[in-house]
């Protein structure tokens, strides 16, 4: 046998074929659903994903304030952050962040599920969440997935 036959294949920024995907978020778990956005913005849907390199999809998700918890997490669950100055601890809930920005509330679920470094951060920017179910990206001619059928 050929040894050019066994030759593993990894891709890069030229050979990857990026696409635009829509997921309406609308009565979606919001854990679930970040999950398998995760993996589309990494790649590891597609056949050569390669750990290194951004090969995955350009992602919209509509209706972001629609997304729902399970259990009592709505209002039992605390997003924290610090200001950088003493005593600049600040908490909030999901209900609370749903009132004001509730795009937020997947971003934020989403970015968690993202590697913490310099391609996590390009990765991040192929993420467009909206609170409606209208975007700005007909132009790029988005192709319509149904999330509960991507693993």
């Amino acid at each position: 046998m050929s040894t050019l036959s066994y030759k593993t294949v990894s891709a890069n920024k030229q050979t990857v074929q990026k696409e635009w995907v829509l997921i309406d978020a609308e009565g979606q778990t919001v854990g679930r659903l970040a999950t398998r956005v995760a993996n589309i913005l990494r790649g590891k849907t597609k056949p050569c994903y390669t750990p290194h390199v951004d090969c995955g999809d350009n992602v919209i998700i509509i209706n972001a304030e629609k997304v729902v918890f399970s259990g009592k997490k709505e209002t039992d669950k605390i997003y924290q952050h610090y200001t950088g100055y003493p005593g600049g601890q600040r908490e909030t809930t999901p209900a609370k962040v749903r009132a004001t920005f509730p795009e937020r509330i997947l971003e934020h679920a989403i970015r968690g599920m993202l590697p913490k470094n310099r391609l996590g951060a390009a990765l991040y920017r192929n993420l467009h969440i909206y609170a409606g179910s209208e975007h700005p990206h007909q132009g790029q001619n988005p192709k319509v997935i149904n999330i509960n059928d991507v693993r």
